[in-house]
């Protein structure tokens, strides 16, 4: 065991006046549960401080991107490129994929 002293940010416990310099006779649990939890956070043993963690909310529904003026954009040129054959699979007598250089 290390004998230097442990040194952390996390603030100690109250510590009530009319008891003596030693171990408290009646410590607060809930006070040294928080404390050790910050503890292991701070020193990397656990991931995440449970108590720092704000409350979940509601997500919010995702806009239909099906109406976006871009993905009907991309649709009018699929449904172009399908009518006019552009889409062909690879074949042995085409082994390339159509050029769109004039599509520019």
């Amino acid at each position: 065991m290390s004998s230097e002293p442990f040194e952390t940010d996390v603030p100690v416990g109250h510590r009530d006046r009319h008891e003596h310099g030693g171990a408290s006779a009646r410590p607060d649990d809930d006070a040294l549960a928080l404390r050790t939890e910050r503890e292991r956070v701070e020193a990397g043993v656990a991931d995440y401080d449970p108590a720092a963690v704000p409350p979940a909310t509601d997500v919010a529904p995702e806009a239909d991107i099906t109406t976006s003026d871009v993905f009907q954009g991309i649709e009018e040129v699929a449904a172009r490129q399908e009518a006019e054959g552009e889409t062909a699979p690879l074949t042995k007598d085409s082994p390339f994929p159509p050029t769109r250089y004039a599509e520019e």
